[in-house]
């Protein structure tokens, strides 16, 4: 079965693992990537340290958070102004 690589970490960890080792056309068949592929993230991720990924990650959950809090608060605003709707049409028609 193929690896499925889907965290920054896991993704660095091959990347030295492929770097480290001459085999690089045969270890990119193991973890089911292309070439290309393995090129982009190189580029992306080869020189990060720890730290850095850590940040990364930090990130990554706080946008999810923060997304997550967008959703939430456009929901109440639509159910809101719906019911200001509804309020406006139920005062208009005792009038």
């Amino acid at each position: 079965m193929k690896k499925v690589l889907n965290t920054v970490n896991k993704i660095v960890k091959v990347l030295k693992k492929i770097e480290s080792n001459n085999e690089a056309k045969s270890l990119c068949k193991v973890y089911n990537i292309t070439k290309a592929k393995f090129n982009n993230w190189r580029k992306k991720y080869s020189r990060m340290e720890t730290h850095q990924l850590q940040r990364i990650k930090e990130l990554e959950e706080e946008n999810r958070t923060l997304k997550k809090m967008y959703a939430d608060i456009s929901l109440d605003n639509s159910m809101l102004k719906d019911f200001v709707v509804m309020l406006k049409d139920l005062l208009g028609k005792k009038s």
